[in-house]
């Protein structure tokens, strides 16, 4: 079955909520199936996949990993807030991982903002897919996007020439959240601490200097 959101994490406690990032020995053994799932779980996969761009602050010391869906209310519903979070804090690297995993439309949005990306116009595609209140549909991706200043004509181009790279990043992120055993959108990695839903403003503050504090223990 096919995961969907989870409403069961909204809100959850700090100490709940927050647990190392898979990386090395904390969920990984000597098994093959461990030793491709450490692959998948690199530093440099899960931070800094060179196929998506980077919002924020890109030499930031923190970065915010997201994996979201565009039909997820949760994940439209916490965007301001990280954005918020992001520009108050001056610090912070915000990555975005598609995940599209509720239906073929959310695939089809996923396709299309990383096709965005070849007119440098990937974070306008994501914010205005986020910033919708309504269904979304095929018709009305066109629509949003060409009112955000992107030209569907040529992102159609961009999508058909780039098609493998694109559905190489979707199978990346897809592997990555499997990996981490994420249940549903949205999910994240907050520095090194995995963070499996929905935290309140104050709770990702929070997730952040613990994230600073753990890397300046190190």
């Amino acid at each position: 079955m096919s995961p969907s959101t989870d409403r069961s994490e909204i809100n959850p406690t700090r100490r709940a909520a927050l647990g190392l990032m898979a990386v090395g020995v904390t969920l990984l053994g000597g098994s093959a199936a461990a030793q491709e799932e450490e692959k998948v779980l690199t530093e440099a996969a899960v931070l800094r996949d060179p196929e998506i761009p980077v919002a924020g602050n890109a030499k930031g010391d923190i970065s915010i990993v997201e994996w979201f869906d565009y039909q997820c209310p949760y994940c439209r519903k916490i965007a301001p807030d990280l954005q918020q979070i992001a520009q108050d804090d001056g610090k912070l690297r915000l990555v975005w991982k598609d995940w599209p995993i509720l239906g073929d439309v959310s695939k089809v949005a996923s396709r299309m903002a990383l096709a965005a990306k070849y007119q440098d116009k990937f974070q306008a595609a994501h914010e205005a897919m986020m910033g919708l209140t309504t269904k979304l549909t095929e018709p009305r991706i066109d629509e949003v996007l060409a009112g955000a200043g992107i030209d569907i004509d040529r992102l159609k181009r961009d999508l058909a020439t780039n098609a493998a790279t694109i559905d190489a990043v979707l199978a990346r992120n897809n592997a990555q959240a499997e990996a981490f055993g994420f249940q549903g959108t949205p999910s994240f990695i907050v520095g090194k601490f995995r963070v499996p839903g929905v935290l309140t403003k104050e709770q990702f503050v929070q997730a952040i200097a613990d994230a600073r504090k753990s890397n300046m223990s190190r």
